[in-house]
């Protein structure tokens, strides 16, 4: 089937209350239409996600955020004219025609506008905006790819999407301007940095048992293989009874003994890792390893939010 009747069968079926999975530049998306709340709760149900969990809304035009949104901060819209389309979701507050699964009850909306073609042209097609959380069981690795989708999510699906492999890898960058000073919500695939080159100084949150917005519970991402972000190379005895394997962020500069290595970018470039990150873990979780030692990247630019990633699929037992 080509792209575009792909893309008009899967407008079809959202507008019929149905579910599709799409690729954006981030991660693939399950998406229903944002006002319908059945279709949406059909989204929870395939993904066995907690209804306290807020979704994440996507447009395809600039000004349809003012249809979803009671006001747009002057800070908010100076950021979505420079970041949007792109790896970016602004939290304010909620008009009150939105569903109340969409937000989880809560007085805010999270939205944004993906950078990806597919993505704009079903949400177009669609003629609504698309409430998409990951397309993957709750707490369990996103997928970037649709052959991901279809092995987590199987026949819960109405509709695949194929896009290709995602350009990004990890999930969009959060702001919140529900307060005086916009708040860093969860690191993602625009920088901290570049954030506060636009707006000045961000206020940052920590991760919360009741999130404000999507991917602040304290697990998540997780594969079924241990991970271990802190760790010493001089214990490594401890694990030589152990099938290991080690997640590098750049080449090793010597070969310690393990099962199996993946290296996220020889060169140690950031965008490169973060693209990367999630397909790394896959392939290690499906080896049937005892462990994963994970190699921590410096917290700067989009190794903040590899870092995120990484501490919210580390094992409990750290």
């Amino acid at each position: 089937m080509r792209s575009a009747e792909a893309i008009r069968q899967a407008a079809e079926i959202i507008r019929q209350g149905g579910i599709v999975a799409f690729p954006t530049e981030t991660v693939y998306g399950l998406g229903a239409d944002a006002y319908n709340p059945l279709a949406v709760a059909r989204i929870f149900e395939a993904k066995r996600r907690p209804y306290f969990d807020p979704l994440i809304v996507h447009i395809a035009y600039p000004a349809h955020l003012g249809k979803l949104v009671k006001e747009i901060p002057s800070k908010a819209k100076k950021l979505t004219e420079k970041l949007w389309p792109g790896p970016l979701t602004v939290v304010l507050l909620k008009e009150e025609n939105i569903p109340d699964i969409v937000t989880a009850g809560l007085p805010s909306i999270a939205v944004r506008m993906p950078d990806h073609s597919m993505a704009l042209s079903l949400i177009k097609e669609s003629k609504c905006p698309i409430a998409a959380p990951s397309a993957n069981p709750f707490g369990y690795l996103s997928p970037t790819t649709a052959e991901h989708v279809r092995e987590q999510l199987g026949d819960q699906v109405d509709l695949i999407l194929n896009g290709g492999p995602c350009t990004v890898g990890v999930e969009s960058t959060i702001v919140s301007f529900l307060e005086n000073k916009p708040r860093l919500l969860r690191p993602g695939g625009i920088s901290l940095e570049e954030i506060e080159a636009i707006l000045g100084k961000v206020e940052i949150s920590s991760t919360r048992a009741n999130p404000s917005a999507p991917g602040m519970l304290p697990r998540h991402y997780a594969p079924r293989t241990p991970i271990v972000l802190h760790w010493d190379e001089k214990h490594l005895d401890s694990y030589k009874n152990k099938r290991t394997g080690f997640l590098a962020f750049q080449e090793p500069a010597h070969f310690l003994k393990f099962q199996h290595i993946e290296v996220l970018s020889k060169k140690g470039d950031f965008r490169e890792a973060a693209a990367n990150l999630f397909s790394a873990i896959r392939r290690l979780d499906a080896l049937d390893l005892d462990l994963i030692l994970a190699e921590a990247v410096p917290e700067t630019g989009l190794g903040r939010a590899i870092m995120d990633r990484l501490r919210h699929a580390t094992s409990k037992e750290e």
